[in-house]
């Protein structure tokens, strides 16, 4: 069959879970309408747990209101942005919905940024609004941007009176050396308090009209991995049909009977769409965590009888060697997921023999809303990150993108559907290099090298930037980490072309070595492991030891920084 036919025929259609539809319709409703409808059905049940303390459907549903309320009194309007610099929190929650009742987009910041990311992002995205964590004002002072409105939040006021006491979990390792504003200062600069508003404010918000295919939602950045962070532009519709088609996909989840452990952080587009907005919109109760302190995760997810768990891979690499992993009954969930990065294959086989269940991948960008790829519950593959969701069009094109990859053949991933962004904000020249049109269709192009097998299986090789060029050699980073983390004393990898005018590249490996082999192991010996796991040209002809690699907001290795490094070097 000819290759464009063969993925127009979409074959992963074939291994859908039985009753899932190979299309979804995306319903003509905004974000928070959605939110509302689910918080009145549903009223009486906790969607928040925040540490033992309990916030109920209805009671979030009238601090979204007032939120909006006060919001809409302080001159935002349709079509503002309003910044989100918090951790996993209630406010955070309050805020997001709060923000979209208002007519307001929301732009999620990390609350690991410097001042000067910071001062980016809020330019960028006009914001002239923020709620920020009390700890991290004074990253916004620093930051030197003209802003309207600042509302500042703390952690303790949703925390239960022990908790506070004791400083303990959330406030000790959230509050840890930060300097929180005084009274006085917050009112000689004219701050607001977030609870203040609630309490001051009645649950009655702007009748604001929200077309859902045009107004945006959310302004989440990329990480910025190339060059400054740049924000997706994901409308109502976007957000709306991405609930549709993991909902489809999953039908084991029952709407209104679900509890999900909220630790992932709510500012990136995984924590923010996956966990929050999914399980908000389907009655769940969120299980929410400022912090990813293990122990504290393990004990919730038995006293409160989790039913989906997603996670990245350095946390599930952690979860494996824990103690205290065995706590939970694995067996008992609907879902282990796992996204935001490559899993490594001994990171899989070394879970399903610790706990004897599977780690699901998916797939999916900022650009996509999160997710377009996951992995069919009933027949997940070895090696795979799944099949296209419900709607979602997928195919492999040669790196000009002019033409459809054969099945097997490693090309560029391309996408089409409903939750694939609209651009990118204010970067008319970037959104004409991601979006394309062929075939009459209109398709992001990834920047991830991929392969399709011939029962629509789609399996990662790398990024495109991360392609090593050694003498004409095509290496994949990841498969020489891969190769490195088979070996029993290395704890961590990122692998890394360094320019040389002679070949090309040169394959650079970064390593963390097990604390019990540092010093004992030295650098041949790892090559010499991969010399027998290994062609010639992969195998790295420079090691470098490292206590520790960079990572990422999410914790996946950041290879950016290490090539940044080298070039340095």
């Amino acid at each position: 069959m000819d290759p464009k036919e063969f993925y127009l025929s979409r074959p992963w259609l074939a291994y859908y879970p039985q009753g899932v539809p190979a299309d979804i319709e995306v319903e003509d409703i905004s974000v928070p309408a959605l939110f509302d409808r689910v918080a009145k059905k549903y009223e009486k049940k906790d969607a928040l747990i925040f540490y033992g303390k309990r916030i109920t459907y209805r009671q979030l549903h009238e601090d979204t209101d007032r939120f909006a309320t006060a919001l809409a009194d302080m001159g935002v309007s349709k079509g503002d942005t309003v910044a989100l610099y918090l951790l996993n929190c209630p406010q955070y929650v309050i805020a997001y919905f709060g923000a979209l009742k208002a007519g307001a987009k929301v732009t999620p910041i990390s609350p690991v940024y410097t001042s000067k990311e910071v001062r980016h992002q809020l330019q960028d995205s006009d914001a002239k609004t923020i709620v920020c964590e009390d700890i991290l004002y004074d990253n916004v002072v620093k930051a030197e941007v003209v802003l309207e409105n600042i509302i500042l939040s703390s952690i303790g006021d949703y925390l239960p009176p022990l908790k506070k006491i004791f400083g303990k979990s959330a406030l000790a390792e959230a509050y840890g050396g930060k300097k929180i504003p005084t009274t006085e200062l917050k009112r000689e600069a004219g701050l607001h308090d977030f609870r203040t508003l609630l309490k001051n404010y009645r649950p009655e918000p702007p009748a604001v009209s929200i077309e859902p295919s045009k107004d945006i939602a959310a302004l989440p950045y990329t990480g910025g991995t190339t060059g400054l962070p740049k924000a997706a532009i994901l409308t109502h519709s976007n957000i709306v049909a991405l609930q549709r088609q993991t909902t489809a996909f999953w039908p084991i989840f029952e709407e209104g009977k679900e509890v999900g452990a909220a630790f992932l952080p709510f500012f990136h587009i995984y924590g923010q769409v996956v966990v929050m907005l999914s399980g908000l919109v389907q009655g769940s109760t969120l299980i929410l965590f400022t912090t990813p302190d293990v122990e504290e995760i393990l004990n919730a997810m038995e006293k409160y009888q989790v039913s989906g768990f997603y996670g990245v891979p350095t946390l599930f690499e952690y979860l494996k060697e824990h103690e205290k992993t065995g706590r939970v009954n694995w067996k008992r969930l609907k879902l282990i997921a796992c996204g935001a990065d490559t899993l490594h294959e001994s990171t899989v086989s070394d879970w399903e023999r610790r706990t004897g269940t599977r780690i699901l991948e998916g797939y999916g960008m900022t650009e996509t809303t999160a997710v377009s790829h996951s992995s069919p519950y009933q027949r997940p593959k070895a090696g795979s990150f799944g099949v296209p969701l419900p709607s979602v069009m997928a195919a492999i094109v040669d790196v000009d993108g002019q033409s459809f990859m054969p099945a097997g053949e490693v090309g560029e991933l391309i996408l089409s559907g409903p939750n694939i962004m609209q651009g990118y904000w204010k970067r008319p020249k970037e959104t004409a290099e991601a979006i394309m049109e062929l075939e009459g269709r209109r398709w992001l192009r990834t920047g991830d090298l991929v392969r399709m097998d011939e029962e629509g299986y789609f399996h990662f090789f790398d990024r495109k930037r991360d392609l090593i060029k050694y003498k004409g050699y095509s290496v994949f980073a990841r498969h020489v980490e891969e190769v490195l983390y088979k070996h029993p004393q290395v704890k961590a990898a990122g692998v890394v072309g360094v320019p040389d005018p002679k070949v090309g590249q040169i394959v650079k490996a970064y390593v963390v070595l097990q604390s019990e082999a540092r010093g004992k192991v030295s650098e041949e010996e790892i090559m010499e492991f991969c010399r027998k796991n290994l062609a010639h040209y992969k195998v790295p002809k420079i090691i470098e030891f490292r206590g520790e690699l960079p990572k990422t907001d999410v914790g996946k290795v950041s290879r950016r920084e290490l090539r940044e490094e080298s070039l340095e070097a």
